[in-house]
Formats: structure tokens, sequence, C-alpha cells
């Protein structure tokens, strides 16, 4: 038997009926949909310390589930000391089932833990993409405090089927993203 997220199923269930009365889709396949998630973070520190790729890639490989890959420098900038091909980064991208899991443990476990929460900022890419910063890693459970040597930031792309930034924000809402200025 396959396992069906339960955001999945909210999409299918409850987010496609609610922005086809919004819209007025004609078919619920014109209904935006989440294609894909993108973490990344850059690691300026990691030209000068090494072991801070190799930290970064076992932590975000903890918070996704699935396999990080380093990210490499495209040319050499001398004034930071950068080499061509030198690791700067890491990121994993999240398709499917996978990326559902990862949704549904951001916004109920990770975002409520935040200090001082009071939502994020509604800012698209003028495409209904969507991307937020995450200042540390230790909002997600599956960190352990005591064994992190370094506070890494991060940023979470959602790629979506929109065409216009109000179909993303619609979509993102639907799912639970709690956006500071809510526009209902």
């Amino acid at each position: 038997m396959v396992r069906v997220s339960n955001f999945k199923k909210k999409y299918n269930e409850e987010i496609i009926p609610a922005l086809l009365t919004e819209f007025g889709y004609s078919s619920k396949m014109q209904v935006p949909r989440l294609e894909k998630i993108v973490i990344n973070q850059g690691l300026g520190k990691a030209t000068s310390d090494k072991k801070i790729i190799e930290t970064a890639l076992t932590e975000l490989t903890m918070i996704t589930g699935q396999k990080a890959v380093p990210t490499k420098s495209k040319r050499d900038i001398s004034n930071f000391k950068l080499r061509k091909g030198v690791s700067v980064g890491v990121k994993v991208t999240l398709r499917r089932e996978m990326m559902y899991d990862f949704l549904e443990r951001l916004i109920c476990a990770s975002l409520p833990r935040i200090r001082d929460f009071k939502g994020v900022t509604a800012k698209f890419d003028k495409r209904g993409n969507y991307t937020m910063g995450i200042t540390e890693q230790i909002i997600f459970p599956e960190i352990e405090v005591d064994k992190i040597s370094h506070i890494l930031g991060m940023d979470i792309t959602f790629v979506t089927t929109a065409n216009t930034d109000e179909e993303g924000y619609a979509l993102l809402r639907e799912f639970g993203i709690p956006f500071k200025n809510l526009k209902k």
C-alpha cells in the first residue's frame, strides 16, 4: 500500500476545491500546485573551515530526510579568497511525498518553535514562487542543540505552478503557511 502524506491529501480534498471557487478555474488541472521545495544554505565561512560543509551536509540531511549535496563556486574571486570548484554551500531539492512531509513538519513543528514568531513576510518573485529565510537551524526538532557547532541559516524556496503571485499566495495560504499580512 502506498502511503499518502497528510498535506497531499489536504491538497486534493480541500485546497483544490477552495482554489477552484476562489479563482473560477474551469478545470482542476488549472489549479496551481507545489512542484518542489529547495532548501539552500550558503556557507561563506566554509572557505576557511572545511568542517562546516560536512556538518551542514549531515544536519540538512537529518532535517529533510534526503541526502544533501554540496554546491561549488563557479569562478575564482580573490577578494573572498575563493577558488573555482570549492564547496561554498549545501542544498536539497524535495519533490512528491518527501516535499509534502517536509512542508508538514515545517508548518506544524518547526515554525511554532521560533521565539516571538509573528508570521513570515509575503514576498513573491512575480511568478508565484516564494522564498523564506530561516536564521537558525535549531528550530527543527531533528537537530540536537547540544551537538551543533555553528548556528547556520537557510533559504527555503517553494516552487509552484502558479502564474501570478496571488495564485501562489493563495496556494501557500491554504497549506497553512503563517503569513504576516493575510489577505483573505
